[in-house]
């Protein structure tokens, strides 16, 4: 299976939203880096800099290739939290040489995930709300009505260059404000409408 993340998918607020939008900045996450709920984060030897980033992320029921936006839903089957963790510092190094983000999101853990749900408890994807506390306090908040390319439009851009398949998983960008550091200690709590659903302490 493969993990498919989308960049800079947020705004603070809907009157920032672009008029015009280009491609989505669109990476990929190999299915080592997942990290089930309630397992401990190792902070990697190769950062001294981990960010966390919440995301919805969706998981793909069935073959989709060359998949409209306006039927993107029905190769759905479920919804959850993930944390899409960044090394920055790892980042910047590669950025510096106009490198890929493959080594800052692909590091062992780097994608805390919470167990799938049923897409029958979210009636409207399109307003979704998340939200992620560390060590008790609210750092990030979203909505899924924040997203510069909605979940269609990522579906389809990305199945027009790749055949997605069933288990394969979408984190669809983090809100616009809110990241920050890990730091050994901190305990990250991930809530999908209110609900907690991922749990990941950092050594």
């Amino acid at each position: 299976m493969k993990i498919v993340g989308i960049g800079k998918n947020y705004v603070n607020d809907a009157s920032e939203m672009p008029k015009e939008k280009g491609m989505p900045v669109i990476f990929t996450k190999p299915e080592s880096s997942l990290l089930p709920s309630g397992e401990t984060l190792h902070l990697p030897k190769v950062s001294d800099n981990v960010w966390y980033e919440i995301e919805l992320a969706f998981r793909i029921g069935k073959t989709c290739k060359d998949v409209k936006k306006e039927d993107a839903i029905e190769y759905i089957d479920g919804i959850t939290l993930a944390n899409d963790l960044t090394a920055k510092d790892v980042l910047a190094a590669s950025r510096e040489g106009k490198g890929p983000w493959a080594l800052a999101k692909g590091f062992d853990g780097a994608t805390p995930i919470a167990d799938f749900k049923s897409l029958d408890g979210f009636p409207d994807i399109s307003n979704i709300n998340f939200s992620l506390e560390v060590n008790g306090e609210e750092r990030q908040k979203g909505n899924s009505s924040l997203m510069i390319y909605s979940l269609g439009e990522v579906i389809e851009v990305v199945s027009s260059f790749m055949t997605l398949e069933p288990g394969d998983i979408i984190l669809s960008g983090t809100p616009a404000s809110g990241v920050a550091k890990i730091e050994s200690g901190d305990v990250m709590v991930g809530y999908l409408e209110g609900q907690k659903v991922l749990e990941t302490p950092a050594k």
